[in-house]
């Protein structure tokens, strides 16, 4: 029995063992599982902490860039207790580039100085009383613009952005933004603004009309000048349109045309504009678009010249100039004569003449037509410098060639350093009318029509234009078989070269037409026609050249 217990004691004891080891690889399997997970948490939170870490670098690189940003700018951020005592407007905040004004963060921070203590003495009172209206009205974001004083004592103007926040937790209150250096952009709008005064202060004590528009024409401003100019008061102007100050013979133009002229760089033009009784005052406009940075038309403005004054010396002009051209056509044997002269203004440099001897029967006519360069006073004088001195000649013998020799030799002395010069068609038709004898000085050939074979000729030939070269040669062109029915055209360029509103030329062949239409009647009526015809064609545009024409029709 002893025996066979004593047998059995090693088995229990190894299961004991077995048991024992068993539990403790179950307690060490355990403690490998939360090793495990403890290690799993410690690579959890360093990662963790390495990306606060991260996160803080960051935020303070950010920071660190921040407070660089704001130190080098002109913005100062601040942040102070709200209360409505201004002694208690204390800073709990700001920026360092307060160093700007003179001043240290420190000083502020340490209330060693409050920011009303550096406002301007004569803005200060202005500054608190806006904040005390702000407060009142319940306005939490505000902006004011006013002066400091620099540690320097410097003054400078500054922008002050303020908003009232609110902390949750302790449920305090500030004013909270951005001081801004604004001090050179305010002298610049100062010096704006004084030469904006400067230059009003011009425009309204000048003697012409100044009126401003915005882009659809409509008057925006005006001065005392127009609106004494008109008889109308200031207030009955602002809001009317352009068009409705001017006559209504120039509303065609101003509809079709006036944009387009108005877009070009300084535009000056001539119209009428009605005054308060309808009466019509002749100006001159100097007009100019306004544009934005962009480009972007924002309106216009035009200064008004009143031309009455100057119009009715210049109608004078114009009524003594017309009285030295033919007041009435000649009545010759063999030759049916008519001529016009129309100036593009008041008196032109366009001139045309006949010369022959009335007492004379089967006299030679002779038909001079002459373009002055250019226009106005200058050009008229000239016309009439020149007409004189070839009346005079022709009353003379002299041939043809003598003639207009001898006035290009006079016309060069009087006018060959100021560049003008006349051209000029000298042509004489014999007193049995068969003949014709012509200079061309660097003038258009004149036209002979002939119907009986519906064909145009020009009456070509060499030659300078009147005032260049008082040595010049002048050769002399004939022929001998003109006949009965015959037309022959002398004219300027003014007519063919006229336009229409959309830029068209009348041109030479629709003047050759209304010829041809037209050649069976007389001179008078062949005239008529064609400026019936180019009146029409021009509708609605101003001339831009004098236009003469000499129309005569053979009879025998």
């Amino acid at each position: 029995m002893n025996n066979h217990k004593s047998k059995n004691e090693p088995k229990g004891d190894l299961r004991k063992l077995q048991e024992k080891n068993a539990q403790i690889q179950r307690r060490l399997d355990e403690m490998t599982q939360q090793n495990q997970l403890l290690h799993n948490r410690l690579d959890d939170k360093n990662r963790q902490i390495e990306s606060e870490c991260s996160q803080k670098i960051q935020a303070d690189k950010a920071m660190q860039l921040a407070e660089l940003i704001i130190d080098n700018s002109p913005v100062i951020v601040f942040r102070r207790m709200a209360s409505d005592d201004p002694k208690l407007r204390k800073m709990v905040y700001v920026s360092q580039n307060i160093s700007h004004f003179g001043y240290t963060a420190d000083a502020f921070l340490n209330n060693e100085i409050m920011f009303r203590d550096i406002v301007y003495p004569e803005d200060s009172d202005r500054t608190l009383k806006e904040i005390q209206s702000y407060i009142s009205k319940g306005i939490e974001n505000y902006t004011q613009v006013y002066r400091i004083v620099t540690k320097d004592g410097d003054v400078r103007w500054i922008e002050d952005r303020t908003s009232v926040v609110e902390n949750e937790e302790t449920g305090n209150r500030y004013h909270q933004g951005i001081v801004i250096d604004i001090h050179q952009r305010k002298e610049a709008e100062d010096k704006v603004h004084k030469s904006e005064e400067k230059y009003r202060r011009i425009v309204e004590t000048a003697g012409e009309g100044f009126l401003l528009m915005d882009e659809n024409m409509k008057i925006v401003d005006l001065n005392a000048a127009y609106s004494r100019m008109v008889g109308i008061s200031r207030s009955k102007i602002i809001g009317k349109s352009l068009l409705d100050m001017i006559a209504e013979e120039y509303q065609t133009f101003f509809t079709t045309d006036g944009e387009s002229l108005l877009h070009q760089n300084n535009p000056e033009f001539e119209c009428d504009i009605l005054s308060f009784d309808r009466r019509k005052i002749p100006v001159l406009i100097h007009a100019n678009t306004l544009n934005d940075d962009s480009g972007a038309i924002i309106g216009k403005m035009a200064f008004v010249t009143d031309m009455t004054e100057h119009k009715k010396a210049l109608a004078l002009a114009g009524e003594v100039q017309r009285s030295l051209l033919p007041q009435r056509m000649p009545q010759l044997d063999g030759l049916d004569v008519s001529g016009r002269n129309v100036a593009c203004n008041e008196i032109g440099g366009d001139y045309f003449d006949f010369f022959w001897d009335p007492d004379t029967q089967g006299s030679p006519f002779t038909v001079v037509v002459g373009d002055i360069t250019g226009h106005g006073v200058d050009s008229a004088l000239l016309m009439a410098t020149a007409r004189a001195f070839l009346r005079m000649r022709a009353s003379q013998v002299g041939t043809i060639k003598e003639i207009v020799t001898e006035m290009n030799q006079h016309l060069t002395e009087d006018v060959y350093d100021t560049g003008n010069f006349m051209t000029l068609f000298y042509l004489t038709i014999n007193a049995d009318r068969k003949r014709i004898e012509w200079i061309r000085a660097g003038h258009e050939p004149a036209w002979l029509f002939d119907p009986d074979n519906d064909s145009f000729e020009e009456l070509k030939g060499p030659g300078l234009a009147l005032g260049i070269d008082k040595n010049f040669a002048y050769q002399v062109n004939r022929r001998t078989d003109l006949k009965k029915g015959q037309v022959i055209i002398v004219g300027t360029d003014g007519v063919w070269e006229g336009h229409n509103k959309s830029g068209e030329m009348f041109g030479k062949h629709r003047l050759k037409e209304v010829i041809r239409k037209n050649a069976p009647y007389s001179s008078e009526t062949i005239l008529n026609k064609i400026f019936q015809e180019y009146t029409q064609f021009i509708q609605g545009t101003q001339p831009e050249d004098d236009v003469t024409l000499v129309v005569i029709k053979t009879t025998q």
